[in-house]
């Protein structure tokens, strides 16, 4: 890591790699596309005159297209390379914005909307450049500094959304997710070099080379313990806004006020990632993270048990949730690009794909499980209940490592 951050060069030079911060605004992107909309969902289901339930579908739909793209991303990008595959995405992202503002209905723009999930190369392929460039452990350390840095973005996104939406509707969101995107877009064309010096053959090689990782005990492991973790929080997604709205009788605004308590425990997560994972090591740094995000999930389950229903016991015990999953992701997602390293952007695809499907599965499910009456109780329940798989995965990473060997040794890709 040492080498990476001490390159002597400026930034906007378009033949080495990527300014650390050029990462951060690459995975930002993706993440503020998803969350900016949260609070602007009750007023699009009015302006299009349908159910909450199909306009939830921008979020859980788009999520499901994003596992599907994440598996053909990392193969494409090992075959062709990081910074073309990167830059045809970003086009076709800008280009479906565009559509999702001007769509005159509902069915329009979920076209639209899924269209924008190839935006996902961002997180897919921050994490397979890091790895290009650093080691194991270093790159759990990188990766937590970078998504530290991401998380200020979807911090401050559905605060933004919502104060848009109260002053300008919901296409003000898509606009500035627009402004953002081809600032973005521009900062990686200038400053993105190709990083993948180990460039397969063919693309259906890497298809075939994909049993190599569905074999690896570690890769299953590290990829079902961020696939529970972040199943927490985007079952979180898809029942925040109901919850806030029809149980906390809190406005748009207020809600991505108080929404920032979870990304901003995210980020104090991964900076703990960032400082500590090189010293304690990856698996035990996730394993704390999912016990971390339990025992939240537990707290607010508490408070509503014993009838105290505020926004600060809600939100505010999800904070210790986010800081939970700002342990987990980090370390899970660098021990699966870490299994196979010359498979990096195939395990990205692939380790995302099942992150991302499984967290549109619970987010939809949510949805659908929310009434008035029932009150929080079915998104707390969901979440607890995924996040204890979550421990349970964990445990069984740590399982293998004590048979197999620590990160980084003989018996990795175990």
């Amino acid at each position: 890591m040492k080498s990476y951050f001490s390159r002597e060069k400026g930034w906007l030079n378009s033949v080495t790699p990527p300014h650390v911060v050029t990462l951060v605004v690459l995975a930002s992107l993706s993440a503020l596309n998803m969350n900016i909309m949260l609070p602007s969902l009750k007023g699009m289901a009015t302006y299009f005159s349908t159910d909450y339930a199909v306009v939830q579908l921008t979020i859980s739909a788009y999520l499901a297209c994003t596992a599907v793209l994440q598996i053909l991303i990392g193969p494409l990008s090992d075959r062709y390379g990081r910074r073309r595959v990167l830059m045809w995405s970003l086009w076709i992202f800008l280009a479906a914005t565009v559509g999702c503002i001007f769509s005159p209905t509902i069915e329009i723009l979920l076209f639209f909307r899924m269209l924008s999930a190839v935006v996902a190369s961002g997180m897919v392929l921050s994490r397979a450049i890091v790895r290009d460039v650093s080691a194991p452990d270093q790159a759990a350390s990188m990766i937590g500094y970078v998504t530290m840095g991401m998380a200020i973005v979807p911090m401050i996104g559905p605060m933004i959304g919502g104060f848009l939406e109260e002053g300008f509707g919901w296409q003000a969101s898509f606009i500035f997710v627009l402004i953002f995107g081809s600032a973005a877009t521009w900062l990686i064309w200038a400053d993105l070099g190709e990083t993948n010096t180990l460039q397969s053959t063919s693309f259906a090689a890497q298809f075939r080379a994909y049993p190599e990782l569905i074999t690896s005990r570690r890769f299953w492991g590290y990829s079902l313990s961020a696939g529970f973790a972040s199943g927490v929080f985007f079952a979180f997604i898809g029942g925040a806004s109901f919850v806030a709205e029809e149980v906390l009788f809190l406005s748009p605004a207020q809600l991505g006020m108080y929404f920032v308590f979870v990304p901003g425990g995210y980020m104090l997560g991964n900076f703990l990632t960032g400082r500590f994972s090189q010293r304690i090591g990856l698996d035990r740094m996730m394993a704390a993270g999912t016990i971390i995000t339990t025992f939240a999930i537990l707290i607010a389950l508490f408070f509503i048990l014993v009838g105290i229903i505020h926004p600060l016991t809600f939100f505010g015990p999800l904070c210790l949730m986010g800081l939970g999953n700002g342990l987990v992701l980090p370390n899970a997602s660098a021990g699966t690009v870490s299994v196979k390293p010359h498979l990096a952007g195939s395990a990205s695809g692939l380790g995302g794909a099942i992150m991302i499907g499984g967290g549109a599965a619970l987010s939809a499910t949510t949805g659908t499980m929310l009434t008035v009456e029932a009150g929080a109780y079915p998104l707390l329940l969901m979440m607890l209940g995924t996040s204890v798989l979550s421990v349970i995965t964990a445990g069984y990473v740590l399982w293998v490592a004590s048979r197999a060997g620590a990160t980084g040794e003989a018996g990795f890709g175990g």
